[in-house]
Parts: C-alpha cells; sequence; structure tokens
C-alpha cells in the first residue's frame, strides 16, 4: 500500500515530478562544497562514466544490440579532447562538442557495415574495434603523445565563480551530464525509442511496421560513440592528461557492466551503474587490496542475481513504496441522442411526393409511342 496516490499527468503528480527533481538539483548542487577534493574527484569520474554508459544502454538496452567497443569510443572522445586543447588551444566549451562529433563521424562508419551482422558476431566486431584502439594510440605519437600520454590543460575557474577547481569541474560535469540524460530520455520517449524497441523485440516485425531498420541501427551506433566522446572529453578535463593505460580491454567491460547493474532499459540506470563501477572497487582494495577483484566480482554477482532489473529496477520498487501513480481512465465516449419515436415513424411512413410510373395500361400513358 503506497502512502500517497496521484493520477498521472494531474497536477499533483506534475508537482510532486518537480519538487522531486528541484531536491535532487539542490543536494547534487550542494555536494562538492560539503566533500573533500578527492571524492569530488571520483564524483567526477563518475559522471564521464555515466555519460558513456548512457550512450551504451540505448544500444544494448533499448535496441538489444551487444556491443563492447564503448571504450574505443571512449578512447577516442578523451584523446580528440585532449589533442584540441593542448595542441591548438580551442576553448573547452568547443573541445567536448567536437569530441563528440569525431566519435559520432566515427560510430557511423562502423556501423554502416555493423549493421549487417547481430549477437555474438557483433560483439565480436566491436571486441576487435576495442582491441585495435590502443596500439593506433601508441604509433600515433604526434597526435596523442604515443606511450608517454598526453596533458591538457583543465577549464579553469571563471573569474566571477568563487569555487575551487575540483568543485567547478564537478559542476561542470553535473551541467553536461544533465543535459545528455535529458537528451537521452527524450529519445527513448519519442519515434527513435519506438523504432529501437520494435528492432529489440523483432526485426522481421518492426520492418513491417514501418521501420527502416538499418538506417536506425547505423544512427544508434553513430549516438552511442558521439555519448562515449562526451564522456572521454568530461575524463580529460577532470584528469588533465590521458595515456593509453587509462583506456584498455577492462573499460569496454566496465561499460557495460555499468548498464547491467544499473538496469537495462532506463536512462537513469547508467547514473547508478557508474556509482557502482567506480566506488565498489575501491571499498573493496580498501577491505583486502589482494583481493580486490575477487571481492568485486563476487558483489557484481550478487547485485545481478538478487536485483535483476538492477538498481533502476529498485528505485522504482521503492517509488511505488511511497507514491503510487494511477493512469487516468479512459474517456467513456457519449452517444448521440435517437430522434424520438414520432419522428422515426415519420420518416417511415412518408409518402412519396410523385406518382410512380404507371406500369401498364395504355402505352401513351407510360410516355410510349404506339
Amino acid at each position: 500500500m503506497s502512502l500517497v496516490r496521484v493520477t498521472a499527468g494531474s497536477r499533483a503528480h506534475m508537482a510532486l515530478r518537480a519538487g522531486t527533481a528541484l531536491i535532487v538539483a539542490i543536494v547534487l548542487i550542494a555536494i562538492p562544497f560539503n566533500s573533500n577534493p578527492s571524492l569530488n574527484g571520483n564524483l567526477t569520474l563518475v559522471m564521464s562514466y555515466a555519460v558513456a554508459s548512457m550512450g551504451l544502454g540505448l544500444l544494448v538496452g533499448y535496441a538489444g544490440q551487444i556491443s563492447l567497443g564503448q571504450g574505443a569510443f571512449f578512447a577516442i572522445g578523451a584523446y580528440a579532447a585532449a589533442a584540441m586543447l593542448a595542441k591548438t588551444g580551442l576553448p573547452y566549451l568547443l573541445a567536448l562538442p567536437l569530441a563528440a562529433a569525431v566519435t559520432f563521424a566515427i560510430g557511423l562508419a562502423f556501423g554502416i557495415p555493423a549493421v549487417r551482422v547481430r549477437g555474438l558476431y557483433l560483439a565480436l566486431i566491436t571486441l576487435a574495434l576495442a582491441v585495435a584502439v590502443g596500439p593506433v594510440i601508441k604509433r600515433a605519437e604526434p597526435v596523442t603523445g604515443g606511450v608517454s600520454g598526453l596533458s591538457a590543460p583543465q577549464p579553469p575557474v571563471p573569474g566571477w565563480l568563487a569555487v575551487d577547481p575540483d568543485q567547478w569541474l564537478y559542476l561542470l560535469s553535473l551541467v553536461v551530464t544533465a543535459l545528455m540524460l535529458l537528451l537521452a530520455a527524450n529519445l527513448t520517449r519519442g519515434s527513435l525509442g519506438r523504432a529501437l524497441v520494435a528492432i529489440r523485440d523483432g526485426e522481421r516485425a518492426a520492418r513491417t511496421s514501418g521501420v527502416h531498420v538499418s538506417r536506425t541501427k547505423a544512427l544508434l551506433f553513430a549516438v552511442a560513440g558521439a555519448y562515449a566522446g562526451v564522456g572521454g572529453g568530461l575524463f580529460t578535463y577532470a584528469q588533465g592528461f590521458v595515456a593509453p593505460e587509462s583506456f584498455t580491454l577492462l573499460l569496454s567491460f566496465t561499460f557495460l557492466g555499468a548498464v547491467v547493474v544499473g538496469g537495462l532499459g532506463t536512462v537513469i540506470g547508467s547514473v547508478l551503474g557508474a556509482l557502482f563501477v567506480v566506488f565498489v572497487p575501491q571499498y573493496a582494495g580498501d577491505v583486502n587490496q589482494a583481493l580486490t577483484g575477487v571481492i568485486y566480482g563476487c558483489t557484481l554477482i550478487a547485485v545481478v542475481y538478487l536485483l535483476p532489473g538492477g538498481a533502476a529496477g529498485l528505485l522504482r520498487r521503492l517509488r511505488r513504496l511511497l507514491v503510487d501513480v494511477i493512469e487516468p481512465a479512459p474517456a467513456v465516449p457519449v452517444p448521440e441522442p435517437s430522434p424520438p419515436p414520432e419522428a422515426q415513424r415519420g420518416v417511415h411512413d412518408a409518402v412519396p411526393t410523385s406518382d410512380p410510373a404507371p406500369t401498364g395500361g395504355d402505352p401513351a400513358a407510360r410516355g410510349l409511342r404506339p
């Protein structure tokens, strides 16, 4: 039994949603001013991972396409932003969208041939991309710095804002993450989201309903790549340095784990999953440094087993215990009033205004010549 029951779309429901969003925003904005720089740095890393996981969540959770190459697009976006900041002196506000544009184009170029395969074959192709990115980064030394890495200037604190650098990076990442979260939510609720669900449920049925499967898949790969590029750019902003060791093959599996733990088919689940993959290994290392991987793996298995709907599913159940949102009753069509019986008898008993033409007798009477 829920504590509160509201009707979906009503004023009470809209006010409740607005109040909840306002409280969450106030709490998130207040966090960096009541924590230490180390925690702010970890939360900034969480947001960069969350943005990349959102793109993968669209690909895996909504379209049912298994991809193991999200870490490669994350690395490309991070290096693209770092190269623009370090070698061209581009403003940091432009480096992030340009990094997203680069990964969008690469994702589209990769997605066009990849739409012909699915399942394990698609996973193997994307895995090959993740494996190939590391050696390419090391050999493209004029652009990436090779094995030595590449340093990039971090976004400076505006003069009109009296905050520390770690607080500014947190707030900047929070704004970008919120924008990407809203964009992903609008995508899933629009025509693209319906097309993705149709493809996930059955490609043949989706084609029958008018969905262009190949074009939608290619576009989705590009969108997922753009999200990874934005996440990589945030990673560069937070760290100020990128190196090949930061983008190993394990990173792609980390993003996939964040999507699964957070909840497939949800947008907010990517944020919850990113919190898990960043903080749980750290806490596991505090328990026993030698058994960090074992503790993290066991925790991951336990979460997947106990929460099949992910962390977002748990939040959904908790929300239903507090607030029950019911759908409004469907409108019942009002039947048109029928005419009174006298009017109906008048219609049936009406006398013709003209006499029918005679059928027999004199031919002249029927208008025929004798």
